[in-house]
């Protein structure tokens, strides 16, 4: 017996000393396949002429066997020629779903940008200028830093908007924030570094898993309304540590010039790394661009971003510009990693930003958010008065303290039940307690559901 997996893409059992005919024995074949669900419906079945080829029989017993399961309601003739299944299950039919769970009816919590806003039209044309222009050796394998058109671009971007010294050679390109960071600490541990501090509260998604599963000590470090506290972090013992000292997460305090100054000098007596963490620098609201960390002490910060807040999380781009010591082990670590990043993307993302696209979406965005903050600062003051918010002049989000008599946890999970999706501080706290608190993301919610929420929040806590 001959098996014959076709050049074309569908396996088709043959026996050419069988008595039963050719066309017989590749209609039970495809019709097998079919019940079987591995040609699911909506399937492209090969032309009859190139599949003969394939199984070395006449282009007629094809033709003869798609006839007849075509009859038979398996297969359905399209226009331009092209046959498919016509029966069975079909990969949407599937059950695959999207990972993240299905949101609350009004959703304030936090983590997301407006990906409804997302500049197709622009990313489009961005994309096909890409193909357009790209040399043939940037779809081959490529260097772990990421393709130079977007290091180049990216430098120019955060050297004119975010003040830092940025140069190309410096930039590596990952898939994200998420795998940058937890490259950056593996490169950490491997050059010596034995505990890693993060502000406290901070996000736990990120940095702290990688820390432990790289076997470094993590310790929290508390933040205050300047930021996180260097006197203790001076006492840690740590070898590098994440801020976030644009807009602090959660709390939103900002790290003052003062407490800069005394992290850049506890990172040069110690030789310690500075990570910073600019996730959302690009929104501010009611006062001056805070410039990055980075820019005052380049051979001493690490500066990360992503693409995540300003365009849209589903893209998977972020940059990392290093210290000149640490560019190249961060390169090696990204191509022992994933061989690096998509190439078609970063091009794209080279081309909107060097076109003045990504500037111009953000201009648009910002007013929609801040219109959006405004409404909940307003629905805040008029239905819960007594929490008072805090880091409300820049980010996607803010934080409101709550009154002692007000257990967090009870708070959300009530929240939750009248259909109202928001965040509590207490899971991101690390290992200094502090007082309870809400997180509100207003990102992706308009105006009047903004309002709605709060008014149905505001009878949550009347009721508690």
């Amino acid at each position: 017996m001959d098996r014959i997996r076709t050049n074309s893409g569908v396996l088709v059992v043959l026996d050419h000393e069988a008595r039963i005919p050719l066309h017989r024995q590749i209609e039970i074949s495809l019709r097998d396949s079919i019940r079987a669900g591995r040609l699911p419906r909506g399937s492209s079945l090969p032309p009859s002429r190139v599949l003969a080829a394939d199984l070395g029989v006449s282009r007629g017993v094809v033709v003869e066997a798609y006839q007849q399961l075509t009859s038979e309601g398996y297969l359905a003739s399209r226009a331009g020629g092209y046959t498919q299944v016509a029966t069975g299950a079909s990969r949407a039919a599937a059950g695959l779903q999207l990972a993240r769970k299905t949101p609350p009816r009004i959703d304030l919590s936090y983590g997301r940008a407006d990906v409804s806003s997302f500049p197709r039209a622009a990313w489009l044309r961005a994309t096909r200028a890409a193909l357009a222009s790209a040399p043939n050796d940037l779809f081959g394998y490529l260097a772990g830093s990421g393709v130079p058109q977007l290091r180049t671009a990216i430098a120019d971007y955060l050297n004119r908007v975010r003040g830092t010294l940025a140069e190309p050679g410096q930039i590596v390109i990952c898939t994200g924030y998420a795998q940058g960071i937890a490259l950056l600490v593996g490169v950490l541990a491997a050059a010596g570094a034995r505990r890693l501090a993060l502000e406290d509260p901070s996000s736990r998604d990120d940095a702290l898993p990688a820390a432990r599963a790289a076997g470094l000590e993590v310790t929290g470090i508390p933040v205050d309304h300047d930021g996180i506290r260097v006197d203790l972090l001076r006492d840690s013992g740590a070898d590098a540590v994440v801020l976030t000292p644009s807009h602090q997460w959660p709390t939103g305090s900002v790290l003052s010039s003062g407490n800069r100054a005394a992290v850049l000098g506890w990172a040069a007596e110690r030789g310690a790394v500075v990570i910073e963490d600019d996730y959302d620098a690009e929104y501010r609201y009611d006062r001056t661009p805070v410039g990055a960390l980075q820019g005052l002490a380049p051979d001493q910060v690490v500066y990360a971003g992503s693409a995540s807040k300003t365009l849209a999380p589903g893209l998977r781009l972020g940059w990392f510009v290093m210290p000149e010591h640490l560019a190249e082990p961060m390169a090696a670590a990204k191509i022992a990693a994933d061989r690096g990043s998509p190439a078609l993307e970063q091009l794209a993302l080279a081309d909107l930003i060097a076109r003045g696209e990504l500037d111009r979406h953000l201009r648009r965005m910002r007013p929609v958010y801040r219109r959006r903050r405004d409404a909940l600062l307003t629905a805040l003051a008029q239905r819960l008065p007594r929490l008072q918010p805090a880091g409300i002049s820049a980010g996607l989000h803010l934080v409101t303290w709550l009154p002692p008599h007000l257990d967090e946890a009870t708070v959300v999970e009530a929240a939750a039940r009248a259909g109202v999706g928001i965040e509590g501080v207490t899971p991101y706290r690390i290992s200094h307690p502090g007082p309870d608190g809400l997180i509100f993301g207003y990102a992706t919610v308009n105006e009047h559901a903004i309002a709605e929420g709060v008014d149905i929040l505001a009878r949550v806590i009347d009721e508690l």
